[in-house]
């Protein structure tokens, strides 16, 4: 066997570990297995070596395919942002357009009601053509979600009511509203104006 810390052995190196008495045959056998040995471990190291490059090559194609991935999802998270943004545009500019519809009746009301001869109309008849414009307008509000504040008689509520003064009452408790000098108005429960009231204080 050959010596610590030297090199990988040849052929010869094995036939030299022969018997000299050894025949020609047995050498050439020898010799011959030698290099058998030398060859097989060659390939055990080639085969380490393929291994090596076929992982790392594997490795490279995951990256790759992953980082495909990635940029495919950022066009999509782009696209979906301008999406979002074009459809909010478009729901800013005709939010408004159902209501406008339904203020046209309230406008057409208004407008026979000017063409009237001033002659042939009487009071009572103008003040009936108000009322019902009025109901009719009323109704638009209510239909697109915008409730009156009407706290008369009620306690005083400041997220609702903007008290304008105090007035000493003994018909009511004290911080109720006793007049209601301006209804207020809220849309789906968010305040658009607050009622002004007069609020009871103590006698």
């Amino acid at each position: 066997m050959p010596e610590e810390g030297s090199a990988d052995p040849s052929a010869a190196e094995f036939t030299e570990g022969a018997d000299e008495g050894a025949t020609p045959t047995e050498a050439a056998d020898a010799a011959e297995s030698a290099e058998g040995l030398i060859a097989e471990s060659a390939k055990g190291e080639e085969g380490v070596g393929d291994g090596a490059v076929v992982e790392e090559g594997g490795a490279e194609v995951e990256i790759a395919r992953h980082k495909e991935a990635m940029l495919r999802m950022q066009a999509e998270m782009e696209n979906l942002r301008k999406r979002l943004i074009r459809d909010l545009e478009r729901s800013r500019r005709f939010a408004l357009e159902r209501m406008m519809k339904d203020l046209l009746q309230v406008r057409d009301s208004l407008e026979r009601g000017l063409e009237l001869n001033d002659d042939s109309v009487t009071v009572e008849a103008l003040r009936e053509g108000k009322a019902l414009t009025l109901k009719m307008l009323g109704k638009v509000m209510e239909d697109h979600g915008l409730e009156i504040i009407d706290p008369s008689g009620e306690k005083f509520d400041p997220q609702w009511h903007e008290a304008m003064t105090m007035r000493p009452s003994e018909e009511f408790d004290e911080n109720t509203v006793v007049e209601v000098l301006q209804k207020g108005f809220k849309l789906h429960d968010r305040l658009v104006r607050p009622a002004m009231v007069i609020v009871s204080s103590k006698p």
